[in-house]
This record gives C-alpha cells, structure tokens and sequence, in this order.
C-alpha cells in the first residue's frame, strides 16, 4: 500500500466527538517516548502530520487522520506517563479505554514497544486487558535501528518469552525504525491486507 494522500480529520476525547463519516481504524498506541509521532509521520510520508515532541506525554486527544480517503490512522494518547498527575493519568486512561472499548469502527490496534528495553509491566497489563476485552492488536517495535542485529534479536526473544508467560499464542509482530523506513512496507501491507479482507 502506497499513502498517496493524509489530512488531519479531527480530535475528540469522546467517542461521541469523533468524525462522523465512519470508516475502518487502524489506531497506534504504546507507552510516553515511545516514538509514535514519528513513526506514523513515517508511514504517511508527512513529517509534521502527528505532533512529534522530546517531551512525553504531548498528545492528550485521539486525533483521527484520513488516509486516501479511504480509512482512518488514529494517533491515541500514550499510556503511563509518570510525570502527569495522577488526576491527570486517570482522565487519559478514560479517554483511551473510551475509544478502545467503545468505537465500533475500530479495526485493529497496534502496540508501539520500544525495542532497546525489556516489554515493561504496563505494556503488559495493558496488553493482557485487550485480550480480556477482545480487542485485536498487533505489537511494533519502533527503535529498531539503536542497536545491532544481534542485540535486537536477543532483545525481541526475552520479549516474546515475557508474553508467553501470558498469552499461548503470540500477536502479529513488526521491526520499525522511523529513521530508515524500516517495517514501513510490512505495516502498511499488513494493514492493506486486512482492508482488502473486510
């Protein structure tokens, strides 16, 4: 799949807000810092499509952005950032568990992981919840240029160990690095695929 063409459609923090024109989602969460912004700025060719910042925690909507007119790429808030106030950590996790829950237009969530550390605690409560509600996800692993080979490889396998702990078979999984392109194509056609299947 080649994105010929993405414009921003809308923020919300209700599902009620979102745009009305309905169309499957393709929606990209994962921890504070882990790279989301640019990575999605990577798969539509559009460096200043989803705010990208040093600081965690900037996106505090789920921003809808149309893809060829034909789907929407969702940019959620990220989870777990320890900064915020706890007042302020629970009406994020609201506005996550809001969409996540109740869009029905939602199609397939994909988990960022930050590959140069072990999958953390909350990625995994957080997964494990998705699994308790039924929500089909995928993992992504962004970074994946920080380090050799060898090293990722050894790093993605305690990963995959750490899951099996809790889950018998493991979701789809995806390399990414926003710097070269890596895991673009794969994404993309992943995404295509399940497109081409609805």
């Amino acid at each position: 799949m080649k994105i010929s063409e993405a414009k921003f459609a809308g923020s919300s923090t209700r599902v009620s807000q979102k745009p009305k024109r309905t169309l499957p989602e393709f929606a990209f969460i994962g921890r504070s810092n882990v790279g989301k912004s640019s990575l999605i700025n990577k798969l539509c060719n559009n460096g200043k499509l989803a705010m990208t910042s040093s600081t965690p925690g900037k996106t505090k909507v789920v921003n809808h952005f149309l893809i060829n007119d034909e789907w929407y790429l969702v940019d959620l808030p990220g989870y777990g950032y320890a900064k915020m106030g706890q007042k302020g950590r629970d009406e994020l996790a609201e506005v996550i568990k809001d969409f996540i829950m109740n869009s029905k237009e939602l199609i397939q969530l994909f988990v960022l992981i930050d590959s140069r550390h072990n999958i953390g605690r909350i990625d995994t409560d957080f997964i494990a919840e998705l699994g308790e509600h039924g929500i089909p996800f995928a993992l992504i692993f962004t970074k994946c240029d920080k380090q050799g080979p060898n090293v990722l490889a050894a790093q993605i396998e305690r990963d995959k160990e750490i899951l099996l702990q809790q889950w018998e078979e493991l979701p789809p999984m995806f390399c990414s690095s926003a710097q070269s392109g890596k895991g673009k194509e794969e994404i993309l056609g992943y995404i295509e695929n399940i497109l081409n299947n609805l």
